[in-house]
């Protein structure tokens, strides 16, 4: 039976909770996408961009964290799919670090930011924050991190597949584009960190705990990440005024953006914690692995890296 465009079988065969999980070599053209690509909302533009600053030190993180734990995985199956989402989350974390390349070049330096961020995974979360003996116990602890940061990667993606506020507002399509291969990828492979904590731990004291900080952390360097772009913008987006938004204005932005449909809400995004805490959860009940890759069946960069797939696979077995 043939396959789809972006390389995946028809909806029947999908297993929601095991899929086929390979990295998608994506390309980007970013010459025409402007430093707001949300026409005449730099606010909105910024918030959504510190996703750029954040995930290519934290997906780096991710694989680093995962190349220690594959020798403790008994489960092949499992093991194949920590494989398959170290290849995505790799190429995920290339494709943003080119965006921040492309902010110097329009004049917003984010390395500031981003320096704090790479402290953050590097070091507070790094190998040697815990001394040899409890190592195995930190490991147990980063793996529980990771599975509730995977699960609000998860919820964004499926936002940002299902959204339509954004096309609404003209943003630029290459960023959409972007976002939503990411998105997608995020909602296809959205078990394999939950599967991989229940399968070397389970603690449900520790998926509380992680998921209690990680939620936190992650609403604070939200704002935090917001405010430092606002005020890097090299347009001047506050004459006279503080270059920093406040925590009151940040909120007030965030919730100005959410009813134009062009970020999720904040309601929705925290009853998120409660679903993740429930003692029935699991990531494969939550989303739809077909919305995911009928996406990516039409994405431009995933088509053009399944195409190239194709075409290297072709010569290959040609030269063979």
């Amino acid at each position: 039976m043939a396959d789809t465009p972006a390389g995946r079988g028809p909806a029947a065969e999908l297993d929601e909770r095991h899929p086929d999980l390979k990295p998608r070599r994506v390309k980007f053209d970013w010459e025409n996408t402007p430093l707001h690509w949300i026409p005449e909302d730099p606010y909105a533009t910024h918030i959504i961009n510190v996703l750029h600053l954040l995930l290519p030190a934290g997906e780096r993180w991710f694989v680093h964290v995962y190349k220690q734990v594959l020798p403790y995985i008994r489960d092949e199956r499992l093991k194949a799919e920590v494989k398959g989402f170290m290849g995505q989350e790799g190429t995920h974390a290339v494709a943003h670090q080119n965006v921040l390349y492309h902010m110097k070049v329009q004049g917003l330096d984010p390395d500031p930011f981003v320096g704090q961020i790479e402290w953050l995974f590097e070091q507070l979360l790094g190998d040697t924050t815990m001394p040899p003996f409890a190592r195995k116990k930190w490991l147990r602890e980063r793996l529980a991190i990771i599975a509730a940061i995977e699960h609000f990667t998860a919820v964004l993606g499926k936002w940002i597949v299902d959204s339509r506020g954004l096309d609404a507002a003209g943003a630029d399509p290459v960023m959409l584009d972007l976002l939503r291969w990411h998105g997608a990828e995020e909602v296809e492979h959205r078990s394999v960190a939950y599967d991989v904590f229940m399968h070397l731990d389970g603690s449900y004291a520790r998926r509380t705990r992680t998921m209690i900080v990680t939620s936190m952390a992650f609403a604070w360097i939200w704002g935090r990440g917001a405010k430092f772009m606002v005020a890097a913008d090299p347009n001047g987006l506050r004459p006279g005024r503080p270059p920093q938004m406040t925590e009151r204005e940040f909120l007030g932005r965030f919730r100005a953006a959410a009813r134009r449909d062009r970020l999720p809400t904040l309601a929705s995004l925290a009853a998120e914690v409660p679903k993740y805490l429930r003692p029935s959860y699991h990531p494969s009940r939550h989303g739809s692995t077909q919305s995911a890759l009928d996406y990516l069946a039409t994405s431009p960069a995933a088509v053009y890296a399944a195409e190239l797939a194709a075409a290297r696979k072709d010569g290959v077995e040609s030269a063979g």
